[in-house]
């Protein structure tokens, strides 16, 4: 090792600090999913609203994650990553003492905005305080790390939730922030790229209010009855007309924010709407199913963090055996493996029933992490092993964009359209219920039809049935989705032998 790195204790040091705000992004991608229906009752939003609370963040790190590099370029690694640090650690406790929703959602963008680089930066500094012969070491702590979040975030936001209140699952990251603000502070050196490099703001611009104009459409549509209200019309035009701009300037412009070589590439393509898909999947499950737990079969929410952690489980045990799976078998059959079970979860899943205990949530859960985990890293490889290694940055910046824009449209589409199922269902089981309808009398037997106190409870008891239906046909939905697009594997070139594969990491935040 040269005098150009870290010694030892330091690099512990450092390593401990970067890790604590890497973790302390990665679990607020999963700790607020159980804590919804508890936010939803303080701040008096409906099932599609609180949703809101999810997808803010999503957008918000998604729109800011390509801009990191060029950040760190201008004003220095250190001082990007304070300043993120400080950043999103006001904003957790802001959203802790948030009032409203529209307190709420205006933190959480606040917390993606400054959260989105702490994860690529983090992975940065790793490299960089490591001499090469422990870049292996070091990007292990650095995925287990990032793995880690996701898993104990359910649990742990059930725990805080039950224990102490939802408002807890934000205050938990200030002591995490302050920590890794101030090792940083002390033991990091500043870096900074010797050319600062030009940016494209027009194009970043169009392609953000674009996403932001279509966010906010789908968010908002079901509670304005979509294309009926004018504010749905003007976003939708809105967002039409920001991408268009955002596609003519970046194929004229002399230097765009996204290179269109990128889309010349056809194994980047095709990943990189697989990622996209995999994003709704993965997103959209983990918000449909605290609701589903804590509010049509009463599980406490400790219980529902508890339940739902063997997702991230499975998830972390594919990862470990895909590193030793990867360069044993053909890349694509690996990414087959993982959209199988995958498929096959969301079908089991498609089965539930109010009457069932918490097992068909656990493996279902499982195994869905198991697949997702097979797909993750595979396809990362497979997606940039035929990518121009100059493209590389600009195409991880997009890789990532595509599968949390995947991700935010995912929740807003399948929240709107399991409510929207919902009333549908709950309207064609009404109009059966009848006093003349035998099979009434037969399995509701204690009906009362001129009591308003009997009419209630069996009125509770078929929104119930109707909800279940609804959640079922979106399980069912996401079955079909993941069917439909798997054959885009055989759209992509399998990495040649003589090549090994990418010349240097590439990840997936």
């Amino acid at each position: 090792m040269t005098d150009n790195y870290p010694s030892t204790g330091l690099r512990r040091l450092i390593t401990g600090s970067v890790m604590a705000a890497a973790l302390m992004n990665s679990l607020d991608m999963t700790i607020a999913n159980v804590a919804l229906p508890h936010m939803q009752g303080s701040v008096s939003a409906s099932t599609d609203q609180i949703t809101w609370v999810l997808t803010s963040y999503i957008v918000a790190a998604a729109i800011m994650t390509p801009l990191t590099g060029w950040l760190a370029g201008q004003f220095g690694r250190k001082r990007l990553m304070l300043i993120s640090i400080i950043g999103f650690t006001i904003a957790s406790g802001l959203c802790g003492i948030a009032t409203s929703l529209g307190e709420l959602v205006g933190f959480r963008l606040m917390q993606g905005i400054f959260g989105a680089a702490l994860i690529p930066m983090s992975q940065a500094i790793l490299l960089d305080i490591n001499p090469p012969e422990n870049h292996g070491p070091a990007m292990s702590v650095w995925g287990m790390g990032v793995i880690l979040g996701p898993i104990i975030g359910p649990a742990l936001g059930g725990y805080l939730t039950e224990n102490l209140s939802w408002r807890w699952v934000f205050y938990i990251n200030l002591p995490v922030g302050i920590l890794a603000w101030a090792g940083l502070f002390l033991f990091l050196n500043e870096s900074r790229d010797e050319q600062r490099s030009r940016f494209d703001f027009f194009g970043f611009g169009m392609l953000a209010l674009g996403i932001g104009c279509l966010q906010i459409m789908l968010d908002r549509g079901q509670q304005l009855d979509w294309f009926s209200s004018r504010e749905i019309m003007i976003e939708a035009a809105a967002s039409v007309l920001f991408f268009y701009l955002f596609v003519v300037h970046t194929i004229t412009a002399e230097r765009p924010f996204i290179n269109p070589a990128l889309f010349k590439d056809r194994n980047f393509v095709a990943g990189s709407v697989l990622g996209f898909f995999i994003g709704v999947m993965i997103f959209s499950v983990l918000a449909l199913l605290p609701p589903l737990l804590e509010g049509l079969m009463g599980y406490p929410v400790v219980l529902t963090g508890l339940v739902t952690a063997p997702r991230g489980i499975g998830t972390m045990v594919a990862m470990v055996l895909v590193g030793k799976l990867i360069t044993r078998f053909d890349t694509r059959l690996l990414i087959l493996t993982g959209l199988g079970l995958v498929a096959f979860s969301t079908y089991a899943m498609s089965g539930f029933s109010l009457q069932m205990d918490e097992w068909p949530v656990i493996w279902t859960g499982f195994i869905q992490g198991l697949g997702t985990g097979l797909v993750f890293v595979p396809l990362s490889a497979i997606s940039f092993t035929t990518l121009d290694p100059k493209l590389r940055n600009e195409g991880t910046a997009m890789f990532t964009l595509i599968r949390n824009v995947g991700s935010a449209i995912g929740i807003s589409t399948l929240q709107a359209m399991t409510i929207r199922n919902g009333a549908v269902v709950h309207s064609r089981l009404v109009e059966d219920v009848r006093p003349d309808n035998p099979l009434v009398r037969q399995y509701m037997p204690s009906l009362d039809f001129s009591s308003l106190e009997s009419l209630t409870r069996a009125n509770e008891q078929i929104t119930g049935q109707a909800m279940m239906v609804a959640y079922i046909d979106a399980f069912y939905a996401l079955f079909i989705i993941i069917l439909l697009v798997a054959p885009l594997l055989l759209l992509m070139r399998p990495p040649r032998k003589d090549a090994g594969g990418p010349s240097e990491p590439v990840h997936m935040d």
